[in-house]
C-alpha cells in the first residue's frame, strides 16, 4: 500500500530491539482558520461571568462524540468537517486506540488570534497495551450566525501533531505471558477472548505480557523524535518463565463469557468476586477484545446505587424498612424526576420503595443526608473514591459534592455525576451483604495489601444495617424487580439498575446479586432496562456455576 499523509504502513526491515512498527497517523495540510469572527465580540464579550455557553457547549459537545466514536458527528463541529474526519479516524485507528475519554478541564482562555482555547484532557486507551495521557486545547472561533464551531488545526487532536509530525504506534513482538488461574490452569485468550488484552497486564512485574510505545516521527524523514509514552516492563529475570497465577476462576470465566451472549450483541461487562476477601472470580467484556469496561468503565450506577444510599440513610436512622415513604409517579426538584414506566405506589414502605427501585421516594429522603454524606459514606464504608490496587488497570470511582438540589437529588439513584462500573458495584454488593469492604484483587500478589501504604482504609458496618441491607435484596429477587432470578437455587438477593445516559441513547441496564460467597455485577449499554436485559446475563451465569465458588 502507498504511504499518504494519513497512515504509515508497517516498514518492511524489522527495527532494532525487536520492535514492529505497525501504524502512523497524521495528515500533512496547510492550516487555514475557518470561519470568520463577529467583529467587535469576544468569547467573553456577554458579561464577566465566564465564556460564552454555547461556546463551552459546542466544545463539550465535540469532545463526546470524538470519544463516542460519532466522528462525523464531531467533524461537523468543525470548520474543516471533512479533514477533521479524516484526521480523527485516521488518529484513533491508526494508534489502535478504542474508547477515548475526553474530559474539558481548566479554565477557557482567549487566544490572540480571537479563538476562545478550551483545555481538555486525553486518555487514549491503546489496545493491548495501555492508556495513553497527554493535554491539549480546543480552540473555538465564533461565527457570523452566532454560533460557534471547532476552529479545526492539527495541534488540537495532540500538540505535537502537525504538517512536519506525526505519530506511529510500535509494538515489540513479545511471548504471551502463562498466565493461570486459582487451581493452576492456564487461561489463554483464544478459550477466554476477554482475557486477550489483559493477559499482559495479569502478568504484572513479570514482563512477560505486551511491549510498545507512541513515537513522534519526521514525516519526511520517518525518524523518530521523540517518544510520547511506553507500554509494558522488561522481562524479570527472577521469574525465568514461571507463571503468573491470578485469583480467576476457569469455570467462572467460561461462564461469564458465555454469558454475556445474552446482551444481544450490545456493550456489556460483568465481574463476579468472593465475599469474603475480594478475589476476582470472573471479569468479562463484550466485545471481548476492545475496551475493559468491567474495570475501567465509568458509567453511572442508576438505581443499584441505592444500596449506598440506604446504607447511608439506615446508618443515620433516617429511615427504617417499614417506614412509609411514598412513591408518587414524578417529583420535581429543579427537574422533573420520574420512576421507570412512571409507575407509582401511594403509601409504599421503604421497603417497597427499594424492591421496586421508585426514585422518587428515594429523591424525597434527600433532606435526610447531607450534602457530601452519600459520598462520605461510599468512600468510608464501601473504598468508592479511594484508590485500588487490584493487578490491572482500574477506575475506582466517583461521588461528587452535589452542585445543587438537582444534582443532590439524582445522586441519591446513582445519577447525576456518581460515576461506577461493574467492578466497583460487584464490591459495593459484597460489602453490604458481609458488612466489610475488602479491596477486589486479580492477581495473587496484590490479594491481603495489609500494611500496603497503599491500602484503602474503611470502616465495617454494623450488623442490624447489614441485616436490613440483606432483607431488603432478598425481596427483590422474591417480590421485586429481580424476580426473574427467583427461579435459581440459593438465597440470592439482587439489586435492578435502569441508568439514564442522554435524549438520544436509550437507558443502560444494571443488575447485582449475590449468592453464597459471590457478588456479582452487570451493565448492558442501552440494555433499557436492568431487569430485562442484565437479569439474563446474571441468570446465565448462575445457572452454570457452582452455588458457592470452592
Amino acid at each position: 500500500m502507498p504511504d499518504s499523509p494519513y497512515f504509515t504502513p508497517p516498514p518492511r526491515r524489522r527495527p532494532r530491539n525487536g520492535v514492529r512498527a505497525v501504524a502512523a497517523v497524521g495528515v500533512v495540510l496547510a492550516i487555514a482558520a475557518g470561519g470568520s469572527y463577529a467583529a467587535g465580540f469576544g468569547p467573553f464579550a456577554r458579561g464577566d461571568d465566564g465564556p460564552d455557553p454555547a461556546a463551552m457547549k459546542q466544545a463539550r459537545a465535540f469532545l463526546a462524540d470524538w470519544a463516542a466514536g460519532r466522528l462525523p458527528s464531531a467533524a461537523g463541529r468543525t470548520t474543516r468537517p471533512g479533514t477533521a474526519q479524516e484526521v480523527l479516524q485516521s488518529f484513533t485507528a491508526g494508534l489502535d486506540i478504542d474508547k477515548p475519554r475526553l474530559t474539558a478541564a481548566g479554565e477557557a482562555k482567549e487566544a490572540e488570534d480571537g479563538t476562545l482555547g478550551v483545555p481538555f484532557t486525553a486518555k487514549m486507551p491503546v489496545t493491548g497495551l495501555g492508556t495513553w495521557s497527554y493535554e491539549s486545547r480546543l480552540p473555538l472561533r465564533e461565527q457570523e450566525d452566532g454560533g460557534w464551531k471547532v476552529d479545526w488545526r492539527l495541534s488540537l487532536v495532540h500538540p505535537r501533531l502537525s504538517d512536519t509530525e506525526k505519530f506511529r504506534l510500535e509494538r515489540e513482538e513479545t511471548t504471551p505471558p502463562n498466565v493461570t488461574d486459582r487451581d493452576g490452569t492456564s487461561l489463554s485468550g483464544g478459550e477466554y477472548p476477554s482475557l486477550t488484552p489483559l493477559l499482559g497486564r495479569l502478568a504484572g512485574g513479570s514482563g512477560g505480557g505486551p511491549r510498545g510505545a507512541v513515537e513522534l516521527i519526521d514525516r519526511a524523514t520517518g525518524e523518530t523524535v521523540r517518544t510520547e509514552a511506553t507500554f509494558g516492563k522488561r522481562p524479570d529475570p527472577a521469574r525465568d518463565g514461571k507463571p503468573v497465577r491470578t485469583t480467576l476462576d476457569a469455570t467462572w470465566q467460561g461462564a461469564a463469557e458465555q454469558a454475556l451472549t445474552e446482551a444481544d450483541g450490545k456493550n456489556a461487562a460483568l465481574v463476579a468476586l468472593r465475599i469474603d476477601n475480594g478475589e476476582v472470580l470472573a471479569l468479562a467484556n463484550s466485545p471481548a477484545t476492545g475496551f475493559n469496561r468491567a474495570a475501567s468503565g465509568t458509567y453511572a450506577p442508576g438505581s443499584t446505587w441505592k444500596i449506598v444510599t440506604s446504607s447511608a440513610l439506615l446508618l443515620k436512622g433516617a429511615v427504617e424498612p417499614d417506614d412509609v415513604v411514598d412513591c408518587p409517579k414524578y417529583l420535581t426538584v429543579g427537574k422533573e424526576f420520574h420512576n421507570v414506566e412512571t409507575s407509582e405506589y401511594p403509601g409504599a414502605t421503604f421497603r417497597k420503595d427499594f424492591t421496586e427501585s421508585c426514585n422518587t421516594a428515594f429523591i424525597s429522603l434527600r433532606d435526610k443526608l447531607d450534602d457530601g454524606e452519600l459520598g462520605k459514606v461510599a468512600r468510608t464504608y464501601f473504598g468508592v473514591g479511594q484508590e485500588w490496587h487490584i493487578g490491572i488497570p482500574t477506575y475506582d470511582g466517583s461521588v461528587p459534592v452535589p452542585k445543587d438540589e438537582t444534582e443532590k437529588a439524582a445522586s441519591m439513584i446513582g445519577q447525576g455525576r456518581v460515576q461506577a462500573n461493574p467492578l466497583i458495584m460487584a464490591s459495593v454488593t459484597a460489602t453490604a451483604v458481609s458488612g466489610e469492604f475488602h479491596q477486589p484483587s486479580v492477581t495473587a500478589v496484590t490479594a491481603g495489601t495489609a500494611g500496603n501504604p497503599d491500602e484503602t482504609r474503611t470502616e465495617p458496618l454494623p450488623d442490624e444495617v447489614v441485616t436490613q441491607l440483606r432483607e431488603l435484596m432478598r425481596a427483590t429477587v422474591t417480590d421485586g424487580t429481580a424476580h426473574a432470578l427467583a427461579d435459581l437455587p440459593g438465597e440470592i438477593g439482587a439489586k435492578t439498575g435502569t441508568a439514564e445516559v442522554s435524549d438520544d441513547q436509550d437507558n443502560n441496564g444494571w443488575l447485582v446479586a449475590h449468592r453464597g460467597n459471590v457478588a456479582v455485577a452487570v451493565v448492558v449499554e442501552e440494555g433499557v432496562t436492568g431487569g430485562g436485559s442484565a437479569g439474563p446475563v446474571v441468570h446465565s451465569l448462575l445457572s452454570a456455576v457452582p452455588e458457592d465458588p470452592s
